[in-house]
């Protein structure tokens, strides 16, 4: 059997309707990891739906709870055809967020799959059990047309805490390394540049929040006795924040901003164009940082956003100088940026300005990655991306929000290609989630034509890649 015969046997097994029937029963499993009384539930996905489907195709299973965040477990498959041959790592969650049951307009619910024209509605239809449910398939196709064999080795890592930000993921992978070991990780989360647009992306942007807080002191006092006597920590706290992100929505923090963006990284922006689609918000022209592109901002910048600002009581305002002001920003960043030291960053450039009373807090973050875009992998996938679907795939750096992808990159050492199945008006976190049929149908045709060229060729694209990593590591 050839490549393209592996392609019409995907075809023919979606348009049959038997991959609706799989996702219908996924998406009917309450999987809220944000809740803490789905916990059956999600144990109920690994054990009914994920288990079954990788034995059947002669994976080995191994569960471990949680180190973090108890009932919410890993589950890793293996499928080990030859040790010579190379091995794909490939992710996928089986949690959802909130189902918001109460909100989805009339005639839907989240834990049913509603079909209307080209889209498939449910909570998880997009994020992320529709994406991983094609990659499942794409292997069981392959398994299919080789005669029971994928002609590579394959792991598969489920985690069911995706949405309560992995909690554990970094650490299993730590423990796990020897059965996590592979070649390559590929694998599909997060939107397509757009619904008409096959898109692969490189890494995620970093992500830190932070809190701004001002204590003047311990109440609130009457504007009228005591206003022009007594600092407002509110007008302070936004004044404040003007000094880290002017009014143009550019960041003012020297030390937090990228190296310039490379030709290289320049050049594969320049066939992005961001926004413009069905659904999508009105671009503002003149926000964000000068003289660059949309895609250059939103994929080769960083951003300082304001998610929160709170002082006095906005839901009942009373005449008082509020004692207090707080504000959780955030900022969203590329590779080589000096995130870590972010606080440092943030009190010195308030110090500067006069804001030394401003306390700095920092939340939570997570590290920026991007493969190197001259990876022959990159081009591999793209070039298959391209033939499958007759379209020119969209090449990002990396994605604009996050990923855990730096327990992949980073602690298991692996280049990673994402392929997502979904796009930006998805309903994503929100009301009304739902998945194109025609993504699906279309990626899965992509995935099963990259399963079955890494089969006809992994061993040399492996050798590629690694000669290119170290020629890219002579260089430096």
């Amino acid at each position: 059997m050839t490549g393209e015969q592996a392609v019409a046997l995907a075809t023919a097994y979606f348009d049959s309707g038997e991959f609706k029937q799989v996702l219908a029963r996924r998406v009917a499993l309450a999987t809220e990891s944000q809740r803490d009384d789905r916990d059956l539930q999600l144990q109920r996905y690994l054990d009914e739906e994920i288990a079954p489907a990788l034995r059947a195709l002669g994976f080995a299973l191994h569960q471990f709870d949680n180190p973090q965040a108890q009932h919410r477990p890993f589950l890793i498959a293996t499928r080990i055809e030859d040790p010579a041959l190379p091995t794909m790592l490939c992710y996928g969650h089986g949690d959802v967020v909130f189902g918001d049951d109460e909100h989805w307009r009339s005639g839907l619910t989240p834990w049913q799959l509603v079909e209307e024209g080209d889209r498939w509605y449910a909570r998880g239809s997009a994020d992320n059990k529709g994406q991983h449910s094609v990659n499942i398939a794409a292997l069981e196709q392959v398994y299919k047309a080789r005669g029971g064999r994928l002609g590579f080795n394959c792991t598969f890592l489920f985690e069911m805490g995706e949405e309560i930000s992995s909690p554990g993921l970094a650490e299993i992978c730590r423990q796990q390394a020897e059965l996590l070991r592979a070649d390559l990780f590929i694998a599909s989360d997060g939107p397509r540049l757009n619904a008409q647009r096959p898109t692969l992306f490189l890494g995620s942007r970093g992500c830190v929040n932070f809190r701004l807080s001002i204590n003047a002191r311990p109440k609130d006092y009457h504007s009228g006795n005591w206003g022009g006597l007594l600092s407002n920590p509110g007008t302070q706290l936004a004044n404040a924040i003007a000094c880290l992100v002017n009014d143009r929505g550019q960041l003012q923090v020297a030390a937090l901003k990228p190296p310039a963006i490379s030709a290289e990284v320049r050049a594969i922006l320049s066939d992005i164009a961001v926004g413009g689609n069905a659904n999508d918000p009105a671009i503002a022209s003149q926000w964000g940082e000068e003289g660059l592109s949309g895609a250059e901002r939103l994929y080769g910048w960083n951003t300082l956003e304001v998610l929160s600002f709170l002082t006095g009581n906005p839901a009942r305002p009373m005449n008082a100088i509020p004692g207090k002001a707080t504000a959780v920003c955030q900022l969203r960043f590329v590779v080589e940026t000096d995130w870590e030291n972010l606080a440092s960053h943030i009190r010195q450039h308030l110090c500067q300005h006069g804001f030394d009373y401003v306390a700095v807090e920092v939340i939570r973050g997570t590290p920026a990655t991007r493969l190197d875009p001259t990876d022959p992998l990159v081009a591999w996938a793209l070039e298959v991306m391209a033939t499958t679907s007759g379209k020119k795939p969209a090449l990002l750096p990396n994605l604009g929000g996050s990923l855990p992808n730096e327990v992949f990159s980073d602690i298991l050492g692996l280049p990673t290609l994402w392929i997502p199945h979904s796009y930006p008006a998805c309903g994503q976190h929100a009301v009304d989630e739902h998945m194109l049929k025609s993504i699906a149908r279309e990626g899965l045709q992509m995935m099963t034509a990259l399963l079955w060229d890494l089969g006809e060729k992994g061993a040399q694209l492996i050798a590629q890649h690694q000669a290119h990593q170290a020629q890219s590591g002579a260089k430096l």
